[in-house]
Parts: structure tokens; sequence; C-alpha cells
């Protein structure tokens, strides 16, 4: 089980944004911050806790506060954990990503409604016992998918995860792009499954902040580039993020991430 070490002084959050790369803080005041011990290990960072459309919301950075944390590297298990243990069953979790076709340019944001996993060596379960195995096909919420599809994003499209740190080579981004996939993102998983095992509603937004090595002629991707775009973006990016949260549906009308209705599971979800 998880404990908090410092107690809330408000309610319980259910809904919660975990920001990616240059993404390091959401609220603009009146927040409280908890740190939670998890059978896992530490989280990213402390959450912070405050209001968003008037409802309790949880911001934590995956990276950490200051980008301790590489994408092979972040605490994904605890985070996702020390969330549910709060209350949280909602989680938005925006994210910087390349573009795999030219019709996506940079500073588009990009709900994406597939994922494809090409992550190696990360734990992607809590379940290392028993055999249980969620259904996954369509890996995003739709509730949440809906909520986040505000004006001026694009609908759809599938992620591909790759294990980073590293950029994709020019062929490995165009074999990619020819999959019809999208979208190149290196967080996307496993946090998206270890939600989904924690009967929590998932949704991404996406901003593209380059074209991958394949789709752009040049040098290829530089994290300085990718950091650059993304603060360019960062102010309408989390008032997009903010929109979707005060539309998100309260989760207990979400029957879609109920995924252990009958099945007993060899660990107690928090």
């Amino acid at each position: 089980m998880a404990t908090v070490s410092v107690p809330m002084r408000g309610p319980r959050p259910d809904v919660a944004v975990i920001g990616g790369s240059g993404f390091y803080a959401f609220f603009d005041g009146g927040t409280e911050s908890v740190d939670i011990a998890t059978p896992y290990g530490a989280t990213s960072a402390s959450i912070a806790l405050g209001e968003v459309g008037g409802r309790r919301t949880a911001f934590l950075p995956r990276h950490g506060a200051n980008h301790e944390h590489a994408p092979h590297t972040v605490p994904y298990r605890a985070n996702m954990w020390a969330l549910r243990s709060l209350g949280v069953r909602q989680v938005l979790a925006p994210c910087a990503a390349g573009s795999l076709t030219p019709d996506l340019a940079r500073g588009t944001v990009v709900v994406p409604d597939q994922l494809v996993d090409r992550t190696s060596g990360r734990t992607q379960t809590y379940f290392d016992g028993g055999a249980v195995h969620v259904q996954f096909a369509d890996p995003y919420c739709p509730s949440l998918r809906a909520a986040a599809l505000q004006p001026g994003t694009v609908d759809g499209g599938a992620m591909v995860v790759v294990e980073g740190p590293r950029f994709s080579t020019r062929a490995e981004s165009r074999w990619f792009a020819a999959q019809g996939w999208s979208l190149v993102n290196m967080t996307g998983h496993p946090e998206a499954v270890l939600a989904r095992e924690l009967e929590m509603c998932y949704a991404t937004m996406a901003l593209i902040t380059d074209l991958d090595a394949g789709v752009a002629v040049g040098e290829g991707v530089r994290a300085s580039e990718v950091f650059a775009e993304f603060e360019r973006n960062i102010g309408p990016f989390k008032d997009l993020v903010r929109s979707s949260v005060a539309a998100a549906p309260k989760a207990t009308e979400c029957a879609h991430c109920r995924v252990h209705e009958g099945v007993t599971l060899p660990i107690e979800l928090p």
C-alpha cells in the first residue's frame, strides 16, 4: 500500500495531469504538495494538488521537477500507483512527440487513439504473479479522449513508443511511417497499460515538436530543438489541458476502463 507522508489539507483529487518534457508545473497558485511512498519506490517528484475547472486535480512532472529522469528511467509504476492511492481515477498525459508525416506540423496537438510498443526492458505490469490479462485493444479511454479533443486538436493516430533515450535512425523513422503510424514518443508506454491495470481512465495529448528523421530532410532530431519548440507552445498547450480537465466526465461514468470485474487479482489495488 502507498502512504502519504504529508497529510492533505483539502479533498482528494479524482483527476491527474502527468506533464512531459518541458511541462514541469501546472497550477498558477493555491497548491499543496504531497510525497507518497509506494511499494515501487519514490515518484518522479512531489505531487502538487490544486483546482482546475472546479475539480480537485493532481499534477506530477513525469521526468521530475528538473528533468532528472530519462524516458527509460521514469518510475512509471510508482507514479501511477501513487496517483491512484490519492483517489485519482482519470489521468491526462500531455507529452512531446515527433511527427511521422508532413501533415502533422510542429505545434500541432494530436489526441492519439492507438499505441505501438517498441520499448525494451521496461517493467510494464503490476501483476508479477497470477494470470491477469487486461483488455488493451483500445489503449486510451474513449470518454477522456473525447474531453481532450478541444478545438484545434487532431483526432486520432497511432503513437509508436521507442525505448530512447536516443532518437530514431532515419531507417527506423521511415519504417514507422510506412506502417501508417503518425507519432513517435518515448514515454507513452508502459504508462498507458499501467493505468489500465489500475482501472484508471487514461488519454494522452501529444504536442508535435519536430519532424522525425525519416520525414524531414536534414541532420535529424536534436534535443535542444525539441525543448525550444515545446517552450514556444507551452502556454497554449497548458490551456488545452486545463480545458480538457474541465470537460472530463466523472470516471464513474466510464465502463471501458474497468477491466477486472469477475477477476481475482494477485494484489490489492490502492
